[in-house]
This record gives structure tokens, sequence and C-alpha cells, in this order.
């Protein structure tokens, strides 16, 4: 019996381990952290065998392949070990595709992929496709495949879980935009992420399709290196080239062998630039599968969005409150900030990722008049930001930071949360940032 020890007791190894154990293999799950009591009684009642707080090093060393959690980084010590004794480390998607034959929509960027992969989700339902969503949202795709069986499977992958996939192909493959983030993970060096960013187009052949915005300099520049075999579909704010563009004041689609689409943007239920792009993309796969326009159009016009992504959270005394807790990288704040119609007071920080805050320069100056800063090490933020001639508040908690944004905030002002970082200095995660900032706003 083959032996496969998983590496994190989370959602992906979990699904993983129930996956395995149905396969056949001789499961072993091992966390140096504690396991969530979810998912420690989802281990037992499948009677796997698991340890947490500690590594033991003869079981993971002697497994004939490992599947490792996305959050563990290649130059954990037993990851190089594995990888030096020739032991295959493969990811938790990589594992599971190896046991269905599901069409795979696979979506990747810095930026947008949530809500593209919602929307894309959200229109295959409509349509009444089996379907099931997974990756960074949703349940694991092992997890799934284990269960239960689907036709297709639409799955947000984030850069972590694309370095560990060799053998998995999409069948179509999106790939938003591509602006640094998680550089302290690679290196330091971006071509580093961008390749990892890139792993999405892997295996594609000429009968698949890869989805790209096509006005991404950082996507240009390796289209023309890699050349990559799958069919393409550009889109962008013009007609030229792409099959997906903006024509005066309406979206218009028409990927090859489909009907054309085109409908005002002001009916798009997701509002800004940014959103228009991930309703191309979303829009276009949804082509590619021969599925009706008017299916489509319902899906753009009626999605109500994603949590924590430029998300309503309440007017107090003539001041609005946005939770944009889930832009964890620079480049989701420009197009927070962006989207702004008022004056506004800006909330950033928290885990700095080698965060490159010139990207926002602009924008700031442009929309915002005061600045709090909210993490455990603002110093970053203080030496960027504090000669811009703003207002400039210091905090390092939730409660204070949106207190003192109150006080700064003037009627018809909107107070943002969009930190620019990673959540993980203050909070568990971008959705616990989220849900705090929203309790106290509602305290107010």
């Amino acid at each position: 019996m083959k032996q496969l020890v998983i590496l994190g007791a989370g959602e992906s190894g979990c699904g993983a381990a129930i996956l395995a154990q149905k396969q056949g293999y001789e499961v072993f799950v091992s966390d140096m952290g504690e396991i969530k009591p979810i998912y420690k009684a989802l281990l037992e009642q499948h009677h796997i065998a698991y340890e947490e707080k500690q590594h033991t090093e003869n079981k993971i060393l002697n497994a004939n392949e490992v599947v490792k959690s996305p959050g563990i980084p290649a130059t954990a010590p037993f990851i190089q070990k594995l990888t030096t004794q020739g032991t295959p480390v493969i990811s938790e998607i990589e594992f599971a595709s190896r046991y269905t034959d599901a069409k795979m929509i696979c979506i990747t960027g810095s930026n947008g992929k949530t809500t593209t992969t919602s929307l894309i989700f959200d229109i295959l339902v409509r349509a009444g496709l089996n379907v099931g969503l997974a990756g960074n949202i949703g349940n694991s795709l092992a997890l799934q495949v284990a269960q239960t069986r689907r036709d297709y499977y639409v799955i947000e992958l984030s850069s972590f879980q694309l370095d560990n996939m060799y053998d998995f192909k999409a069948d179509i493959a999106i790939l938003m935009n591509i602006t640094p983030d998680h550089l302290d993970r690679y290196d330091y060096k971006f071509q580093n992420y961008v390749d990892a960013k890139f792993r999405i187009t892997r295996n594609q052949t000429a009968q698949d399709a890869f989805i790209y915005w096509s006005e991404d300099p950082v996507i240009d520049k390796e289209l023309k290196k890699l050349h990559p075999a799958a069919t393409l579909y550009p889109f962008g704010s013009k007609k030229e080239h792409n099959v997906a563009y903006i024509d005066a004041d309406n979206l218009v689609l028409e990927a090859p062998n489909a009907l054309a689409l085109t409908m005002p943007v002001c009916d798009l239920s997701l509002r800004g630039r940014h959103n228009q792009l991930n309703s191309m993309a979303a829009g276009l796969a949804a082509q590619i599968l021969h599925i009706k326009n008017e299916i489509i159009r319902e899906s753009l016009m009626q999605f109500a969005g994603v949590e924590h992504r430029l998300q309503y959270v309440a007017t107090v005394r003539g001041i609005r409150f946005i939770n944009d807790s889930k832009a964890t990288n620079v480049n989701s704040c420009w197009y927070a900030l962006e989207s702004m119609t008022t004056p506004t007071v800006l909330i950033l920080g928290g885990k700095d990722k080698g965060n490159d805050y010139s990207e926002i320069d602009e924008l700031v100056r442009q929309k915002c008049h005061t600045l709090v800063y909210m993490g455990l090490h603002n110093e970053k933020l203080h030496e960027h930001f504090d000669t811009t001639g703003l207002q400039i508040i210091d905090t390092n908690n939730i409660r204070d930071a949106v207190h003192r944004a109150y006080e700064a905030a003037h009627d018809g002002d909107t107070v943002l949360l969009s930190p620019c970082c990673a959540s993980f200095d203050l909070f568990k995660s971008y959705e616990d940032r989220g849900e705090q900032f929203m309790q106290q706003v509602k305290q107010l």
C-alpha cells in the first residue's frame, strides 16, 4: 500500500486525506500547529491517523508522496529534505485532479480572481450545470472529488497552489493580471512570482483556452517569451486584438464560435473599471462553454459581489464605510481608490509582503485627505507617506483605527478599509479583519 503524508491539516489537507483514504492509500496527516476542532473531528470521523504540534521525521521522510498545504514554503526544512531525497511533493489540487474527469475552469491573478471565480460559478449555476467551486474559496477540490461527481469545477488558484502542480491541466485558464505580491515568499524576485502565475497554462493544448488581460505589461512580455499552446482569448478596454472589450459605454463579448453579447456597462451589477475586466473574463469563459447569452447577461446584471471586496457596510451620520479587507496587496488598493467618488479616509497597514506603495501615490493624493495606519509595524508606511502632507493617524488595533477614521471624516466622506497588506499581524485572516471592521462600524 502506497504511503501518502499530508503536511497541514486545514481545508485542503483534510480534503486530500479523505480522498487518499478512499483511493486506498495509507494516509498520515501532520501539522506543526494546533489542528482546528472542525478538521480534527473530520479526521477522526474517517479514522485517519494524524499528529499536531510536531512533525515526526521518520513518518514523513518514508512517504511515497507528500501533499503539502499551500501555506508551507519550499524553504521549510522538511520540504527541502523531501526534495533532496527525491520524494514528490505536490499540491492538493494536483492530487485531486487525478481522480476526476470534470472540466477545470481555473482563475489566477494578483487581483480580481475571487470575484471572477465567483462570477463564473454564478453563471454556471444559473445555466443548470453540475458544477463545484474550489481552490481558495469553497470546499477543497479533493473533498468534493471524494464525495460528489461534478462535470465542471471553477477553481481559484493562488501562486502557492500553482507552485506544486505538475501534471494538472486547466481546460480554461484565466490570468487576470500580475503585479508584485507575496515577494517575501519568492526571494523578493518578481520574476519568480510571475513564473508561478504562468504555471496556470502548464500542459494546455490548442483545444484548451487561455483568457488573459491583454493590457497587462507583465503578461504581454511573458507571452512573447512563452507562446502558450492554448487558444488565446484576450480582453481589454479596446476592440483591437481583443475578443472582449468596451465599445463606447457597452461591454462586448465575442468569443469565436459564439453569438456576440453587447450590454450597457451601467447594467453591470459590479461597479468600477476592475469589475468590467472581471466581467469580461467571466463572460468569455461562459461563452467558451456555450452558455446562452441571456444567462450570462442575467448573471452580470444580478451578481451580488464578494464579501470583503468593496463591500458597503453602513452610513453613519453622513459617512460611508466600505470594507475592502480583501485588498491584501497594493494593486488591489489601487483599484479600490480608483472607484472612490468622495473624499476618502484610507485605513491601511498589516503584514508587509515587500510592498512598493509608490503605485498608489497619485491616487492617494487625489482621493484621500487622511491616512490611518493599522498594524504592529507601521514604520514602512510612515517612511513612504508621512511626507505627502496628508493627515496621518497611527493605530495598532481595529477599534482605534475605525474610531480615529470616523473622527477624521466629514459629512459626505468615505472611510475605506483597503489595507494593501496581509492580515496576519493582528488578525486570523482577511475575512476576520473585515468582520471585525464591520462590527466596529456598527458600534459607532
